[in-house]
Parts: structure tokens; C-alpha cells; sequence
């Protein structure tokens, strides 16, 4: 017998409310299910398609090289995550590390199967001259080995030209355009915003009248100083740069000057047709759409009708899979030159691959020292610089490094400013691009004071301290004029101990090293003209000298292992997506706004977020010294 039961309205609400949430409660459920299903199955693919599951190349293959997104020194995520962005079509997420652009550039110098290289670099985003050398480099050994080299682009900067103009043919669309410009440096500057307007005073206390990271705090406009200094290494860099190109198209650097200098009638003459201006100026070959470059490719070589382009090819990634399902996946017993990469800004703490954390970055090089099999370190340095105290430590392990018999060789790539040369100067040899941006041997603190920013809104603080200077570091107080003493005594004796470290490393009076520190900066050519470098080449350079002076012998009697941190593929997933400006803006509104600042103003962005990083973190200290350099291009 069926018993019915009734039951009241406020029951039923409840029973209906139960009900509700226990769906929600699946859902939800089913969302993470399928969601973790999803990446293990996105890491599976990722996995399978670098082993044994790649297509064998066949003969007179033409190898595209289309990188796309920002060319960096290490991947700042995991493979899954990576994979993830690129699925769901993020392309400020894209990256291509450096050294797999150069050894798939390398590798097809030698490889009979590749009988030519298309390139294509209008989707590489624009990176620093001295990594952007080094790819020229390597594309100069492919077009010198006999492998022809044909270059198509829709829309050219000068950055990614110089990687074009490295081929035997350069074409750009009818409709595309290729324009030299020269290199420039502007920044934003907020005095007048935040002291007139908003009511906040931003003390500045530093050491070195061209140390100008912190400028735009403190003034309206850039200092006599800084217009100087910047126009000095930039000079040096485009001057160079300028010499690459001529010597590719066969030109000279006056008359690419001329051409920039009378742009204006240049390209009305051309009746405003900026692909017709780089034909007459000889900066391309010819004028050709994708589909006519296409059909080029496909004369020349092997038509292929299930090819996406219309000829036999393999993209830079399938190239790449191929050469790691070649590699002897068995023990290797050769002794080892360990590379440990410090790419990013310098911060406390444990951090994640694509940044510089004072306690990761010693653990890797520590690793390095306690590991049997490693007899020589390369430390490849990209970085602007951060704080001082880990920049110390990183530098201590260096040191630690040379004290256990292991010598240590640094590779500086775009960036090893500030910080970034604190970290290197102990090394027993220092390599740099002529190009590279290095020096800024300076330090300061910025402190800011919101007392009138409060005042605007009738807030004001008082209370009582058991001596003078308790809370005297609290913002929301005028700052006492002897705290201000406090500090800058803090900053010189900062100063003192950068200055005084990089003399005995470099084995210098210290008079000698303050008269080219003072927060100047240099291009990689004028730091070696200055001492602060020993010798100009790149990556490959430094890993010779380092086994050289480890006594290995000749590169085949020892093997290169990159030493990075790990970390498993969920965490790693889930601290990206937090940390990314899609995660952030989806998890924090007030985010949006900085996620449009950091789209239309990447430099004033950068310096928001690490002034705020640095006032987050003080590591228990009252004044926290910063070595940091905004001087990247």
C-alpha cells in the first residue's frame, strides 16, 4: 500500500531548495570531473606526440619557421597549460624559448632532408636585440651552409626585419609594410597625478644621479641625466643594428639612415604605398601574396596536396618533435655542463619558472654544486634586477659555486641590468652580446606618503608610540625628516656594498667602479669597453669557456643539461591561470582595469606591479633597498 505524504509549504520550499542545490552540487562536480579530464588528456597528447608517434621526414622537405607569441629564455608554464591557452586561442600566451628556435635553425643547416627554410616572423613578438642577434646569427650559419632561405611577412616591425633580412629572398604582401624607424625610449611620468591631484608625496632615496627607474615618481619629465645616459646605449645599439641589416642586404648603414631620414618624401613619393617604399629602398625583393609565395615554394620543391601550404613541409613544432624522438633517450655518463637560467625579475622567496626567486634560483644553482656529474655552471642572465637582499643570495651561491671547484660562466642575454648584474658579477667569466642592455649599478627606496590623500576625504591618524620612531615607516604619517636620514643612510650603505662587491669581483679600485656605476647604463659593447664585461659573444660562447676551463675537452666528450625547476602539471596549471590576466581579472574585478592598462601601456604596467610587489614584500625589513632597471626596448 502506497502512503502519500504531504507535505506543508514551507517543506516543500526547503525539499525544492534541497533539491536546487543538490543539482548545483553535481554540476559543479561533473564541471571538475570532466575539466581534469580534459588536461590529463591535453598532457597525454602533448607526450605522445614528442615520443615515437612522429612522422619520419622525407626528402627535400621544406621546413617553415612561423614562431609565434614571445620569444623567452624559459617557459614560464607548464607544457598543459601552455597547451590549454593555445586551444582556447590566447595568443599573449604563446611563448618559444630561444634555444629551441636556434637549435631547430642549427639542426636543418645539417639535416639532408630540409632542402630549404621559409620564414615567416610577423607573429614573433618583439623581443631585445641581443636575443633577436642571436637568431640572426643562427639564420646567417643556415643561408652560409648552402640552405636557400625565403622570408615572407605581412606586416614587418624593425625587430623581427632583422630576422628577415637574414634570407636569400624577402618578400612582404602587396598590402603588407616593412618600415625602419629607429629605437626610442619614452616613459609615463606621475608627479604631477599623484602629488597635485591625488595627494600622494613619493620620497625617493637613491645613489647615482642616472639610477632613473624611480624617476617617473618624482618628476614631470625625464632628467638631463637619463635623456643622456639612454641616449648614449641606445645609440651604440642602433648603430649596430643598422650594420646587421646593411651587411645582409648588401647595403650600408648610410643609406638606411637616409632612407629614415627622409621618410617623409620617401613614402610620398611612393605615392604613400609603404610595401612599394621597402621595394625602393631594397629592404624586400619583391611583392608577393601568401599564395603566390606558396606557389614559389611548390615549383621549387615537392607539391604536396595535403598540405595546408601546397608544398612538402614540416612547422617549426613537428621539426622540433622530430629532433627530440632522435635524441638517445638512454643514461647519459658524460660530465656535464649544467645551465641555470635567471630570466625575469628578481623577488623573495620561492617562484615559478619565467621569474628569479632569491630562494629557487640559489636551490637550483645549489643543485648544480651538489651534483657529482656537473663540472661547470652557465648562468644565462635576462633579468632587469628586483630586490637586493635576493639578488644577494643568488649571488652567494655563485660564489659557493666557484669556493667547490666548479668554475661558473655567465651568458647575459637581452636584460642583465641592476640586479641582473649583481647576480653575475662573481662569475669567472662574463659573455654579452654587444647589443645586450647591462650595468645600472645603482640602488634606491621608494616610499610613498598618502597623509593628504586621506586629508582629501577628512581621514587623519594619530595615536601614541613608545618611542620616536614607532610607527614612524607607517604611510598614512608625515614622514619625519629623520626617518628620511634613516633611509637614505640605509640606501648609501647599499650602494657601497654593490660597488664595493663588483670592485673585488672585478678586481678594480673602487673609485674606478663608481665612476662608470652611479646607475648608468650600458650596452654590452660599452660595459666590456668599461670592464664590467669580459667578452662579447653569446650563449654558445659561454658553454665552450665553461668546459674549457673545466678541462672537457671537445663538445662531444660532455653533454649540456638544463637544470629548472619542476613542479607537478595541476599546480603548475592552476597558479598560472590565477596568476595570469585572465584568471585575475575573472577572480578579482578590479583587476579589469589593470588588465587594459597592461594591453595599451606594458612599460608603466611592469612598474606598477613591481613597486607594488616590493612594497608588499619586505622580507621583515623596515626599509627595503631595490637594484632594478626599467631599460628595456
Amino acid at each position: 500500500m502506497n502512503q502519500v505524504v504531504h507535505r506543508g509549504p514551507i517543506a516543500a520550499f526547503f525539499v525544492g531548495l534541497w533539491n536546487v542545490m543538490n543539482f548545483t552540487r553535481r554540476l559543479i562536480l561533473n564541471f571538475l570531473f570532466f575539466g581534469l579530464l580534459f588536461l590529463f588528456l591535453v598532457i597525454f597528447v602533448a607526450a605522445v606526440g614528442r615520443g615515437n608517434g612522429v612522422k619520419p621526414l622525407l626528402d627535400r622537405t621544406t621546413l617553415v619557421i612561423a614562431p609565434e607569441g614571445k620569444l623567452v629564455e624559459q617557459y614560464s608554464a607548464d607544457p598543459a597549460t601552455r597547451a590549454l591557452a593555445k586551444a582556447f586561442g590566447d595568443k599573449n600566451a604563446e611563448e618559444i624559448q630561444l634555444r629551441d628556435l636556434i637549435r631547430a635553425i642549427d639542426a636543418a643547416k645539417d639535416d639532408k632532408k630540409i632542402e630549404r627554410v621559409l620564414l615567416r616572423v610577423d607573429q614573433l613578438q618583439p623581443s631585445g636585440y641581443a636575443s633577436m642577434r642571436e637568431v640572426a646569427s643562427a639564420l646567417a650559419r643556415l643561408r652560409a651552409s648552402g640552405k636557400q632561405i625565403v622570408s615572407f611577412g605581412e606586416n614587418l616591425d624593425q625587430s623581427q626585419y632583422l630576422l628577415a633580412a637574414q634570407a636569400n629572398e624577402v618578400y612582404i604582401d602587396p598590402m603588407g609594410s616593412m618600415l625602419l624607424e629607429g629605437l626610442g625610449r619614452y616613459r609615463q611620468y606621475y608627479r604631477q597625478g599623484l602629488q597635485d591631484k591625488l595627494g600622494v608625496d613619493v620620497h625617493l632615496f637613491r645613489v647615482g644621479e642616472f639610477k632613473s627607474a624611480a624617476e617617473p615618481y618624482i618628476l614631470d619629465a625625464a632628467s638631463k641625466e637619463s635623456k643622456e645616459a639612454d641616449l648614449f646605449w641606445m645609440s651604440d645599439i642602433w648603430q649596430r643594428y643598422l650594420a646587421d641589416i646593411a651587411k645582409a642586404r648588401k647595403l650600408t648603414p648610410e643609406q638606411l639612415a637616409s632612407g629614415i631620414d627622409t621618410l617623409p618624401e620617401g613614402i610620398a613619393a611612393a605615392g604613400g604605398d609603404l610595401a612599394k617604399f621597402a621595394l625602393q629602398q631594397k629592404l624586400v625583393d619583391g611583392l608577393k601574396t601568401q599564395e603566390e609565395v606558396e606557389t614559389l615554394l611548390t615549383e621549387r620543391g615537392v607539391a604536396d596536396e595535403d598540405s595546408d601550404n601546397g608544398f612538402r613541409s614540416v612547422s617549426l613544432g613537428g621539426y622540433l618533435a622530430q629532433l627530440d624522438a632522435k635524441t638517445v633517450r638512454i643514461a647519459d655518463e658524460r660530465p656535464q655542463v649544467a645551465v641555470v637560467v635567471a630570466a625575469g625579475e628578481i623577488t623573495d622567496g620561492e617562484q615559478p619558472a619565467g621569474t628569479i626567486g632569491g630562494k629557487s634560483t640559489s636551490a637550483l644553482l645549489r643543485e648544480a654544486r651538489d651534483d657529482e656529474d656537473v663540472k661547470a655552471v652557465v648562468l644565462r642572465v635576462d633579468s632587469p634586477g628586483g630586490g637586493v637582499y635576493p639578488s644577494e643570495e643568488i649571488r652567494r651561491e655563485v660564489a659557493a659555486l666557484k669556493a667547490a671547484g666548479k668554475p661558473v660562466v655567465v651568458s647575459m642575454g637581452d636584460l642583465a641590468a641592476s640586479g641582473g648584474y649583481w647576480i653575475s658579477m662573481n662569475a669567472d667569466r662574463i659573455y654579452a652580446d654587444p647589443s645586450t642592455i647591462t650595468g645600472s649599478i645603482g640602488i634606491f627606496g621608494l616610499i610613498p606618503n598618502v597623509t593628504r590623500t586621506l586629508d582629501k576625504v577628512g581621514v587623519h591618524t594619530d595615536g601614541v608610540g613608545t618611542t620616536r620612531f614607532a610607527g614612524a615607516f607607517d604611510i598614512t604619517r608625515p614622514m619625519d625628516p629623520a626617518v628620511g636620514r634613516v633611509v637614505q643612510s640605509v640606501i648609501d650603505k647599499g650602494y657601497a656594498d654593490f660597488t664595493g662587491k663588483v670592485a673585488a669581483a672585478r678586481k678594480k679600485p673602487v673609485e674606478e667602479i663608481d665612476a662608470i656605476a652611479r646607475g648608468r647604463v650600458w650596452s654590452g659593447a660599452q660595459a666590456k669597453e668599461r670592464g664590467l664585461v669580459d667578452e662579447l659573444g653569446g650563449f654558445e660562447a659561454a658553454v665552450a669557456d665553461a668546459a674549457a676551463r673545466a678541462k672537457l675537452g671537445k663538445p662531444d666528450k660532455y653533454r649540456v643539461r638544463y637544470i629548472e625547476k619542476m613542479a607537478s602539471p595541476f599546480s603548475q596549471f592552476m597558479s598560472g591561470f590565477a596568476g595570469s590576466r585572465i584568471g585575475s581579472a575573472w577572480l578579482k574585478d578590479s583587476d579589469f582595469a589593470r588588465a587594459l592598462l597592461a594591453k595599451a601601456m606594458p612599460e608603466t604596467d611592469a612598474q606598477l606591479r613591481f613597486v607594488e610587489q616590493a612594497a608588499n614584500s619586505r622580507n621583515g625589513a623596515p626599509v627595503k633597498g631595490l637594484v632594478y632597471c626599467f631599460c628595456g626596448l
